[in-house]
């Protein structure tokens, strides 16, 4: 069962991705991307399970799938919510869930400081004039439209927040 969920994770790592540089380039992110992620999850849910020696906590701690579900569905709702004030995308609000689903319940309070910090830098950086010697290059161009539009693709900031929050257990163990 571990095989699978260090396959199923780094799938994951790699589909939430392709959702930062989709949102980037296009300022979407795929309905396909999200049922994928979500799909991942419940594949990752049902290699835990059938690996637990309490399925019952398995499903029903804070820090289990039952965790995991209730930080996906109130990320989903407030992502809606932000979507019905025109403060998001409707990408960014469905992407919400499987970032709830992977963080879970108890890494919503770093992911959520990682996304500020990250959105504040974001916000600084676009002020930053991009260097004559690239401008002409496809990244720093794409860079010149976002900052012209003023819309940020969320998705980018949500997606490196997500993965430094998945990362952080694993650097606390080699700072150990």
């Amino acid at each position: 069962m571990l095989g699978m969920i260090v396959i199923v994770n780094s799938l994951s790592v790699l589909l939430f991705l392709y959702a930062a540089w989709t949102d980037f380039r296009t300022w979407k992110i795929p309905n396909a991307v999200v049922l994928a992620l979500v799909t991942l999850y419940a594949l990752r849910a049902a290699a835990v399970m059938l690996g637990s020696e309490d399925v019952g906590a398995a499903l029903f701690a804070s820090s289990g799938i039952g965790g995991d579900l209730g930080a996906g569905l109130l990320m989903f709702i407030l992502g809606v919510a932000l979507w019905a004030f025109r403060l998001f995308g409707a990408g960014d609000a469905k992407l919400f869930l499987p970032i709830g689903l992977f963080v879970g319940w108890h890494g919503m309070l770093p992911f959520s400081f990682l996304l500020l910090v990250l959105g504040v830098v974001t916000l600084l950086v676009l002020r930053l004039p991009v260097p004559l010697r690239v401008a002409h290059l496809a990244f720093f161009m794409r860079i010149e439209e976002i900052r012209a539009s003023r819309k940020i693709p969320y998705g980018v900031i949500m997606v490196f927040a997500t993965l430094l929050t998945l990362a952080l257990p694993m650097i606390r163990q080699q700072l150990q």
